[in-house]
Formats: C-alpha cells, sequence, structure tokens
C-alpha cells in the first residue's frame, strides 16, 4: 500500500481525538488523525510525524497524519491501513493457500467481520487488528479499551465452535517487533475472551509490516504469547 504526497513535521497537541496540530515548513496546520486511539505514546509534543494530503479539495483538513518517528522507530498509524494491506496481501497469495473469493465486511452472527476467505476446505472468517503499541520491541494489543473488539473475539469463537475458520489477525504497524500480546492492563476483558477463543479452535497470528513515510506491506510473522 502505498501514500500520495507525503510531508513531514512535528507534532504540537491533539485537541480531539479526531484532530492534531502539526508544525510544518509552510507553517502550522490543522491535520485528520486517522487513528481514534489514545496513541498517549506515540503523539508527543515535538514528535516527528507524516502527513498525507488528502484528496478532497472540499475537506475541512488538507492532510492526514498517518505515521509517527517513536526514537528511531517509524509507526505507521493509519486506522484504515491494516485492512487495505491484508487484503492486498490475500488477493496475492499470501496467508492461506486456495483462496477462491475474498468477502469484505462479512456479517456473521450479530458481528460485521472484517473478512471471509472462501477455501477449498470451506470458509474462513478473518478479524484484522492494528497495532501500534510498543514497549521494548514487544507489542500490545489493545491501547484503549475495546468492546467492540471483544465482541468480535466472541463471534470468531461461535464460528469456529460452528466448523468455520476463524482468524484473529494482529496487523503489527512497524517492523523488528519480537511478540505480541493482548494488553491485560488496559482491557482484561479483550485478553481473557482471546485466550478462551484459541483454546475453543481461534487461530491467532501476528505479522508485522516494512513501514516508510510513504508505504506499508505486510513483512514477517511474529509470535503471539498469550
Amino acid at each position: 500500500m502505498r501514500y500520495g504526497t507525503v510531508i513531514p513535521g512535528r507534532f504540537v497537541d491533539r485537541p480531539n481525538r479526531f484532530v492534531a496540530r502539526v508544525e510544518t515548513a509552510e507553517g502550522m496546520r490543522t491535520v485528520h488523525v486517522k487513528n481514534t486511539g489514545r496513541c498517549r505514546e506515540l503523539l508527543i509534543p515535538g514528535a516527528v510525524v507524516y502527513l498525507e494530503r488528502g484528496e478532497n479539495p472540499g475537506r475541512k483538513t488538507a492532510f492526514d497524519l498517518i505515521a509517527v518517528e517513536k526514537g528511531a522507530r517509524l509507526i505507521n498509524m493509519d486506522a484504515q491501513a491494516p485492512n487495505k494491506i491484508f487484503g492486498e496481501w490475500v488477493r496475492a497469495g499470501g496467508f492461506l493457500p486456495g483462496i477462491t473469493a475474498v468477502r469484505p465486511e462479512f456479517t456473521y452472527g450479530e458481528s460485521r467481520l472484517d473478512f471471509c476467505l472462501e477455501t477449498a476446505e470451506g470458509p474462513c472468517l478473518v478479524e484484522v487488528k492494528g497495532v501500534t503499541l510498543e514497549e521494548n520491541g514487544a507489542a500490545r494489543f489493545p491501547d484503549a479499551p475495546t468492546e467492540r473488539g471483544v465482541r468480535h473475539i466472541r463471534e470468531l469463537r461461535r464460528a469456529a465452535e460452528a466448523g468455520w475458520g476463524a482468524v484473529l489477525f494482529f496487523v503489527v504497524q512497524m517492523e523488528n517487533i519480537i511478540s505480541v500480546a493482548p494488553n491485560d492492563e488496559t482491557h482484561p476483558a479483550f485478553g481473557a475472551a482471546l485466550r478462551e477463543a484459541a483454546e475453543r479452535g481461534v487461530r491467532v497470528c501476528a505479522w508485522d509490516c516494512a513501514v516508510t513515510p510513504e508505504s506499508i506491506a505486510i513483512r514477517r510473522q511474529v509470535p503471539v504469547i498469550l
């Protein structure tokens, strides 16, 4: 996945979860934040960030904040990117062999899950979660409580119990991550639901990404610690 016109800047503040103020070479800009999570460890005053110019001339903010430098690590924080790059990767032959159809936004039970992959062995439901929280090379999810995430895991568990393929797929939006684990300190219910689902047949996996200011792509599998 590649972005269009990207410029650097320095983060100033975040008046609300949807917008931030960024100092650029062209002056101060109010930009859209493409991630409504807390991102407190990422969006700190003075951090180098990257902005993509929007394509709609009528929008209120001309740029989207898509990535941030955390020390020497570049982290993509575009919440829409994980689904896009997973879809691209699957259609290019990644993840599962013999996929005959990729059906996004698939309704199962009371939830809309990210993908249903049709294979010769039957359908496989996939829920994708983007991960931006990192500490000492290890990633954790979520960075804020997510009841929606718990609901999705429970639907995956029910699907697995009914004989469907079911996968919770973490897209870690940075490189060189050593592991991924549920963030029990922030949302213990998510971790509990994930462990129960894994015991009932839900496959839990994670891949990190190759990230540049202008692009992001799925790179390699990393261990999940439950």
